[in-house]
């Protein structure tokens, strides 16, 4: 994973525990990628630096993962936030998606997993167009969900294109209304329907206009994303 000029994405891996910090970063450089590292809000505040995307632990030293996507979310409004934690309650994913993370991994978490999440995540991101990140489809990924049926996958993506079109209108219809709320909660639900599916490129940009519901450029993207599943051989 290269950007359009040779260089591997940066990304800023906020985490506490020295030994889950080490899991993580080894991890996300096999990517490959580069990674920067802060041990809690005020390291991760310190960086001069654009990141590609964070990685950010839901409960630091010195506050929230919530609250630090805020503050960094002032600087770097699109850029794609991953939130992890160990807490795997449906209450603790849902708020932290609330507060604009693209998605939420639950520690421990397989390397494997965490690159996917990671790919999801950076497609679609400036200076990574999707179609080099990620494949529209991901049959991988799919199967990786479905313990290798292979028969499921292509069940659930046959249900998959027949609603992608009715999902596709309520996210634009929304973005028109300026219903960020609408947006994001119709963004939540296509993005594990993609998931399933394997459309990884496309669940990379719902993620990221997830957390920047005005971005025009993205609605673009996601159109574009959107339309490539539904007419591949245009």
């Amino acid at each position: 994973m290269t950007h359009t000029d040779g260089t591997m994405p940066l990304l800023l891996l906020v985490e506490d525990d020295p030994i889950s910090a080490e899991f993580l970063s080894a991890a996300l450089s096999a990517l490959p990628a580069r990674v920067e590292r802060a041990a809690d809000c005020a390291q991760a505040l310190a960086f001069p630096l654009a990141f590609d995307a964070w990685l950010i632990d839901a409960n630091l030293p010195d506050g929230t993962g919530a609250a630090l996507l805020q503050r960094l979310r002032a600087r770097h409004p699109s850029t794609p936030a991953l939130a992890h934690t160990a807490d795997a309650t449906p209450e603790t994913r849902k708020r932290l998606v609330q507060a604009g993370f693209a998605d939420v991994l639950v520690k421990p978490l397989p390397a494997q997993a965490l690159q996917r999440a990671v790919r999801s995540a950076l497609a679609g991101g400036a200076g990574i167009p999707s179609a080099q990140a990620l494949p529209d489809w991901d049959e991988a990924a799919a199967l990786a969900v479905l313990a290798g049926n292979r028969e499921h996958a292509a069940l659930l993506r046959e249900l998959f294109l027949s609603e992608l079109p009715t999902a596709t209108a309520a996210c634009l219809e929304a973005f028109t209304r300026a219903d960020a709320a609408a947006l994001r909660a119709q963004l939540h639900r296509l993005q594990a329907s993609c998931g399933f599916a394997g459309a990884c490129a496309l669940a990379g940009i719902a993620g990221r206009w997830h957390a920047a519901p005005t971005d025009v450029a993205l609605r673009d993207a996601f159109e574009d994303a959107s339309r490539r599943l539904l007419s591949p051989t245009d």
